[in-house]
C-alpha cells in the first residue's frame, strides 16, 4: 500500500485484540465468564499515562475511527478519520487515541456472532442484553489492560455521548472530561418506537430463524434493509434531505407502473443505504444494540433525578447539539447541560448551526471542529503540560 496519505492522517492501522478470562457480571443478571474486545490506537501514550482519550462509537459504529486498513479501501477511512490524526480537533501528536468495538458487537468483540464456549455455536440471540453500564465496565477493565488510570477525556456522537456521560458516573476519579455530542438523557417515547420498528422489521423476515439463521446459512437481508433505511432517515433532516434529493425522478418523469421500483431519487438512494448496511451489519447485533440504547437512564438509580447521578461526575464537561437533529434535538443536550448546573458541574455548551440532522456530529463542520479543537487544547496542556 503506497504511503501517500494526508499529512494529518493517522495512516495504515492495525486491529488489536484484548482477551478477558475474569468473569463480567451483567445488568440483565447474567455473566460471561470470558470475553474478547477488539480496539485501535493512535499516537503515543506518555510517561505519565495521563493523555489517553476514548473514543466511544455509536450504534453501527465499530473501533476503525481512524486511518486505514492495510488490505482495506483507501477511500474509506475510519468512521470519523475528518476528527482525528496529527493536527485534527483530536490531536494525536498530543492523545493516545483508543477506540474499541463494544460487547455485543459484530466487528470482532465477543457478541452475537461469537462461538458460544458452552455450545460450540455461533451466540445469536442467546447473548445477553447488554446496557451502557456494562460496555463502560468493560471499557474500564480495557484500560486497565493498556495501563490507563484515568482518561484525559471520553468522547462520544448519539450512543457513543451516552457512554462518555455514564463514565462519568460509574467512574468519576478516572475521567478528567466528557464531551457529550449529539446525545440524550435518555430516550423518548419516539425514539423507542422508531427503534421498535426496526426490531419488527427483522423479527418478521423470514429468513430470521428466531436468530439463529447461522445455521440455516442465510442473512434476514430484506429486515435489516428496511430497519437501516428507517434508522438513516431519522438521522438525516428533512431540509437536508430536500437540499441533497428534493423531489427529484430519476426518470424525469413518473412510470405510473405497479411495482412499486425506486422512482425518486432519495428512494434510491435509501435502498443502497439499506443493501450496503446489510453487507456490513449482522442483525442480532442490531436488535441487542437498540435495546442497549432503549434501556439507557442513568437517573433510574438515582430516583431519576439526573443532577443527582451527574453530581458523582468530577469530569468537566463539553456538551454539543446540532440545530437540525430531531433525533436527539438540542433541547435534550440542553436538559443535560441544565443538571449538570444543577449538580454544580463544570460544563460549556455549544448549539452548532447545521442542516445535516443527527448526522452532523460526524461531519466536518467549521465551528463544531473548532469548539473541539479549543476544548482538547486546553485538555492537551493540563495533560502534557504545555500548550498544544
Amino acid at each position: 500500500m503506497p504511503n501517500n496519505f494526508p499529512p494529518d492522517s493517522v495512516g495504515v492501522v492495525s486491529p488489536q485484540t484484548a482477551r478477558f478470562v475474569e468473569p463480567l457480571a451483567l445488568d440483565c443478571g447474567r455473566s460471561l465468564a470470558e470475553y474478547e474486545i477488539v480496539y485501535e490506537t493512535y499516537g503515543a501514550l506518555n510517561a505519565a499515562a495521563s493523555n489517553a482519550v476514548l473514543i466511544c462509537h455509536a450504534l453501527s459504529g465499530d473501533h476503525h475511527v481512524a486511518g486505514y486498513h492495510r488490505d482495506g479501501d483507501l477511500s474509506k477511512p475510519g468512521w470519523w478519520d475528518n476528527c482525528i490524526g496529527p493536527g485534527k480537533p483530536i490531536d494525536t501528536a498530543e492523545f493516545f487515541v483508543v477506540c474499541c468495538n463494544n460487547l455485543g458487537g459484530c466487528k470482532g468483540s465477543t457478541g452475537p456472532t461469537a462461538i458460544n464456549p458452552d455450545t460450540r455455536k455461533p451466540y445469536g440471540p442467546d447473548f445477553p442484553i447488554v446496557t451502557v453500564k456494562d460496555w463502560v465496565r468493560s471499557q474500564a477493565r480495557l484500560a486497565d489492560h493498556l495501563g490507563i488510570r484515568r482518561w484525559a477525556a471520553i468522547i462520544g456522537g448519539s450512543l457513543g455521548g451516552m457512554q462518555a456521560m455514564q463514565w462519568a458516573i460509574t467512574f468519576p476519579d478516572r475521567v478528567r472530561h466528557s464531551l457529550v455530542i449529539a446525545a440524550a438523557p435518555r430516550l423518548s417515547a419516539q425514539n423507542i418506537a422508531f427503534n421498535e420498528v426496526a426490531r419488527q422489521a427483522i423479527l418478521s423476515d423470514p429468513d430470521f430463524h428466531h436468530g439463529h439463521y447461522y445455521e440455516f446459512g442465510v442473512v434476514p437481508r430484506r429486515g435489516l434493509m428496511i430497519a437501516r433505511m428507517l434508522g438513516h432517515i431519522t438521522y438525516l433532516s428533512d431540509e437536508g434531505m430536500r437540499a441533497k434529493f428534493g423531489r427529484e425522478l430519476r426518470e424525469g418523469t413518473p412510470n405510473f407502473h405497479f411495482n412499486f421500483d425506486t422512482e425518486f431519487q432519495v428512494e434510491s438512494y435509501l435502498r443502497h443505504q439499506g443493501r450496503a448496511f446489510v453487507d456490513r451489519f449482522d442483525a442480532n447485533t442490531y436488535l441487542l444494540i437498540t435495546k442497549t440504547l432503549d434501556y439507557f437512564d442513568p437517573a433510574a438509580d438515582f430516583d431519576q433525578d439526573l443532577a443527582a447521578a451527574l453530581h458523582r461526575a468530577q469530569a468537566g464537561f463539553l456538551v454539543v447539539s446540532f440545530t437540525s437533529d430531531w433525533r436527539f434535538a438540542p433541547a435534550r443536550s440542553r436538559e443535560i447541560v441544565r443538571d449538570l448546573v444543577r449538580a454544580g458541574r463544570e460544563v460549556s455548551y455549544v448549539e452548532v448551526p447545521s442542516e445535516y440532522g443527527h448526522d452532523a456530529f460526524l461531519m466536518p463542520i467549521p465551528l463544531y471542529h473548532d469548539a473541539l479543537r479549543s476544548y482538547l487544547v486546553r485538555v492537551a496542556r493540563e495533560v502534557n503540560g504545555h500548550a498544544a
